[in-house]
């Protein structure tokens, strides 16, 4: 075992889990390292302003994603971004990784928090415009509306109920669903049909975003006629299903039928010594505040993990 290489924990991935993880690690003495595909903050950095996180009025998510990079740091975790996992064996007792430049790393625990994203049209304009009018938050960026006309496109529970949730701000909402029936439980396909700010456009999709420095309008395109309208709006929400990022371990640990990890109350998975945070784990609500409190537990389960293995390793070496 190479020491200058071994850890006593490994966090995959640098969103507000994984970076929670690495401070309440680190901060408890254990070396620790973070490995990260992107950039720092994953999703968070994408939204412009954070306005519900406790103890702060006020902030990008750039922002806060250097705060917790830059305590990560200061308590001595080592932070390695842009890169890529080639090889993974999490099986034994000690965990490896091995990167893209060739380079392997150990540790006695190991902690998933690669995140997801949201499910995305993939049309014209998406990615200039993503985080200036499109969202895919309502929690999140529903303030931002107040008395703004929006969109919300789905058709499924999430789309619905968040349709219903945005009325609280949006003067108008008109949902886009590409069926001429929705897929989801029928109280909630009656609360928003019986909601006064809220109007359908069945059988249809977008086909493009327009603005220039935000959303100004969207084209919307009739699935049955082919016919393309114009639509003016101030935002567009988008609630087409989410897509945890854990390809790389599919065959690693249990995931359920979603691609989600499936982890107990302590945040650990069925394989000892694995734990598991954020975006990416099976669970209902997903903000930054959840992925916080997912790194926080994750952190302190795996802290209790190493420490019982050090001292079983100790009692082992006296006798």
């Amino acid at each position: 075992m190479d020491l200058d290489n071994h850890y006593d924990a490994i966090v995959v991935g640098a969103g507000p889990a994984g970076l929670t993880a690495g401070i309440y690690l680190s901060r408890s003495r254990l070396k620790t390292l973070i490995v990260n595909e992107g950039t720092v903050g994953g999703q968070m950095v994408l939204t412009h302003e954070i306005a519900n996180y406790p103890g702060v009025e006020n902030i990008s998510g750039y922002q806060l994603a250097n705060i917790m990079k830059k305590q990560a740091k200061n308590f001595g975790c080592v932070i390695k971004s842009n890169t890529v996992i080639t090889d993974l064996q999490i099986d034994g007792k000690l965990k490896q990784i091995t990167l893209d430049d060739g380079v392997s790393y150990t540790a006695d625990a190991i902690i998933f928090t690669p995140g997801g994203r949201s499910r995305t049209l993939n049309i014209k304009g998406e990615n200039r415009l993503k985080g200036r009018g499109i969202s895919y938050c309502a929690t999140c960026d529903g303030d931002f509306f107040t008395d703004k006309e929006i969109v919300v496109v789905g058709g499924g529970n999430s789309a619905l109920e968040e349709a219903v949730s945005l009325t609280k701000y949006a003067s108008k909402v008109t949902i886009v669903h590409q069926f001429d029936q929705f897929q989801a439980f029928e109280h909630a396909v009656e609360e928003a049909r019986n909601h006064p700010k809220i109007n359908f456009v069945m059988e249809s999709t977008l086909s493009a975003y327009n603005g220039d420095e935000k959303i100004e309008s969207v084209d919307i395109k009739n699935l049955n006629t082919g016919e393309v309208t114009n639509f003016k709006t101030d935002g567009v929400f988008i609630f087409i299903g989410y897509l945890p990022n854990t390809e790389f371990i599919k065959d690693k640990i249990a995931l359920n039928a979603s691609n989600e990890i499936i982890v107990n109350n302590d945040m650990a998975t069925n394989v000892e010594g694995v734990f598991a945070a954020g975006d990416s784990i099976a669970k209902r609500y997903r903000q930054v505040t959840t992925a916080v409190g997912d790194g926080t537990i994750a952190a302190l389960a795996a802290s209790n993990y190493i420490h019982q293995l050090k001292t079983k390793n100790k009692l082992t070496l006296t006798h």
